[in-house]
């Protein structure tokens, strides 16, 4: 009863370990004592204000502070489940791919060693939002479980992997407007893998020099045509290629529905026209609204879209290598911009 505890205090960890150049979203902090660290993650969803939650990542010998409330991860972990695309691209990014043992919505993941080990079970489709299958889950046992938020806590899932015992860890890469900053999380990945400098050494080599793009973007949804906000993750792309975005009105945080008048004038002042959503052909395009067919953008064949590289299912590799390797984003805009030659990765021109 007069004895105290003696290990460390959630308190002792104020040591910088790495503060993010991009992101806003995490940080790592040590105690100075082990080589424990943790990983503070601050509003991972839409509309989070003042939410902050902590993955604790055990080294060694260490123990978890008596005070500490939140999850708890010994590295380097061996099994983990990612829920989104992007998280599995920030494991391949560093080279760590196999240690993706379950992912959501399978069909959609155009990672290779994800396509490849499926065929022999290594890799498992674990489901998706409240449709997890927890019986398979608890057979797997993994080390760890990256999840995604849109407007909050999933509390139904989260309950249930404290019953099971797998710890997780909400991840808001998606959440940050800078490309850089969506791209940074890769060494969180890193840092679960035990791998932290060559996390961010991965990030300083896909970190461009350059300056900023902009254009005509979207395609109109049921007569109405959304545009996104000058301070979205999209136009901070076209304004590091070296474009112009079109539409200066927005610096709202989300899209805006734009009257169908303004955005023709819009686009017929455009250089290029890059997004249209499932086109695949300049036909397609038009077949949407024939009076395309006489916006100069159209007639010049300077229509780009960013699916060049989907699964059989449709799903769009953009939103998942992109997130992680944004200078191949860039590379693909600047050449468009250039007007020189053809992208080759994420974007295809319709013909």
């Amino acid at each position: 009863a007069c004895g105290g505890s003696s290990g460390p205090v959630l308190s002792d960890f104020t040591t910088e370990i790495y503060t993010p150049a991009y992101a806003s979203g995490f940080d790592i902090r040590g105690n100075g004592n082990n080589a424990s660290t943790l990983v503070s993650i601050r509003n991972p969803w839409q509309g989070g204000t003042n939410v902050e939650q902590h993955l604790l990542i055990l080294r060694d010998d260490a123990k978890a502070p008596a005070d500490f409330a939140g999850q708890v991860v010994k590295a380097p972990v061996r099994h983990v489940v990612c829920m989104s695309s992007s998280h599995v691209a920030m494991f391949d990014a560093i080279g760590q791919a196999k240690r993706i043992s379950g992912v959501s919505g399978i069909d959609y993941i155009s990672n290779p060693y994800v396509r490849e080990h499926r065929l022999c079970g290594e890799v498992r489709d674990v489901g998706y939002d409240t449709n997890l299958n927890f019986e398979l889950l608890a057979a797997m046992r993994p080390d760890l479980m990256l999840l995604y938020g849109v407007t909050g806590e999933n509390t139904i899932v989260t309950g249930k992997l404290r019953e099971l015992g797998i710890p997780y860890i909400y991840i808001g890469d998606y959440m940050e407007e800078s490309p850089l900053g969506k791209a940074e999380w890769l060494v969180l990945a890193a840092e679960l893998c035990d791998l932290r400098a060559a996390g961010a050494d991965t990030l300083q080599r896909i970190a461009p020099d350059a300056p900023r793009p902009k254009v005509m973007l979207n395609t109109p949804y049921r007569d109405t045509w959304f545009l996104p906000s000058s301070q979205s993750y999209m136009i901070r792309l076209i304004e590091d290629a070296g474009g112009e975005y079109v539409y200066t009105k927005n610096d709202s945080d989300t899209s805006v529905a734009v009257d169908m008048e303004e955005a023709y004038l819009l686009a017929n002042a455009a250089d290029f026209w890059l997004n249209v959503g499932p086109c695949n052909t300049l036909a397609e395009l038009t077949a949407q609204n024939p009076k395309f067919s006489g916006i100069p953008v159209v007639r010049s064949r300077n229509v780009y879209n960013n699916n060049r590289r989907q699964t059989p299912a449709g799903g769009s590799d953009f939103w998942e290598s992109g997130v992680v390797r944004p200078d191949l984003v860039l590379r693909d805009l600047r050449t468009i911009f250039s007007g020189d030659s053809v992208p080759t990765c994420y974007y295809k021109r319709l013909e």
